[in-house]
């Protein structure tokens, strides 16, 4: 009766994974993040947005797509299809870290966290599909699956490190600047998707509503934010090797600085010449990667410790060791 009752309880009573079972489940929810944004974008760059002219179901006469819905039916069912996948990574993530000892409730948390952006994402999916791709929900259903790639983000760093109290490794005012420069980088995502809704990919053949705004003076604006972004990036290194700052905070801007001239380099392609698929299709890919190099550069200016050692890696169970402090020097 407990295994019904509480069944993550009752699984973390008679499994204890290895620390490195659970990395590898937060892991695998993070690719399954970045692999859901980029299917999503293969649909809309397909015109197969409307492959399934219903919702929940794929038509009105059947579940799943049929024969005669052709290669945009099978595109776009495929992808909800992918929610699924995305859904099982999370459920493991959630086993995994719930029954991991010693138990660290953040990541639980986190776990469920992804969870239920999943769920509120399905629903803004098919509403999506409802509103015959309105462009404003679009836009609103990619954030969405950004704010999914920010919690799989966390959890992937978080179950890397441990749950000492955070010892800071940056002085206030670079804290204040990475911030900023998250703030920044944020931005620069969302005018993307200005630039995507009022362009020539509307995700549908048909003659799909597109954003009220002029394609040339949005894309300006966006490539203006990510001129911010990068400037205020090669400051930010510099200035970081000239404190001689933590040599891990130094890492994490140097890798956004790189993922930000790759993904600038996609862009200004893309715009000379007039929106490619191939190429609008790896400017979404990056800007997965420009989120997640900022999210990584912004949990870099403190130090939580490394995790606590696993208990029986044989997952007999048992009591682990305590938490490794880290160091105050």
């Amino acid at each position: 009766m407990k295994a019904v009752r509480n069944p993550l309880a009752y699984i973390a009573g008679r499994w204890t994974p290895h620390p490195r079972t659970v990395r590898r489940a937060a892991t695998t929810a993070l690719v399954m993040s970045v692999v859901i944004v980029v299917t999503g974008g293969a649909v809309r760059l397909t015109g197969s947005g409307l492959g399934c002219d219903t919702w929940p179901r794929c038509s009105d006469e059947s579940l799943v797509a049929t024969r005669e819905m052709g290669l945009h039916g099978a595109i776009e069912f495929g992808n909800r299809m992918m929610a699924y996948v995305v859904s099982a990574a999370t459920g493991w993530f959630i086993v995994a870290a719930r029954a991991a000892k010693p138990r660290r409730r953040e990541l639980t948390r986190l776990g469920w966290a992804q969870f239920w952006v999943i769920m509120s994402n399905g629903v803004l999916g098919g509403v999506t599909v409802l509103t015959e791709l309105n462009p404003f929900i679009v836009a609103a259903h990619f954030l969405a699956a950004m704010a999914l790639l920010t919690v799989t983000t966390v959890s992937w760093i978080r179950a890397r490190e441990g749950d000492a109290a955070p010892r800071p490794l940056v002085g206030v005012p670079v804290r204040r600047a990475i911030v900023a420069l998250t703030a920044a980088s944020a931005a620069l995502v969302t005018a993307g998707t200005a630039v995507t809704g009022s362009g020539k990919h509307a995700g549908d053949d048909s003659d799909i509503e597109r954003m009220p705004f002029d394609w040339d003076t949005v894309t300006r604006v966006h490539s203006g934010l990510a001129w911010v972004v990068v400037l205020g990036t090669v400051a930010l290194v510099v200035g970081l090797r000239l404190m001689d700052a933590s040599s891990v905070t130094r890492a994490r801007a140097r890798d956004l600085l790189a993922v930000l001239l790759g993904q600038g380099v996609i862009g200004y392609t893309q715009y000379f010449l007039d929106e490619p698929e191939i190429l609008v299709g790896l400017h979404i890919l990056g800007a997965t990667l420009v989120w997640i190099a900022a999210l990584r550069l912004l949990l870099s200016v403190r130090d939580r410790g490394g995790p606590a050692p696993q208990a029986a890696a044989d997952g007999s169970g048992g009591t682990a060791a305590e938490p490794r402090v880290p160091a105050t020097a």
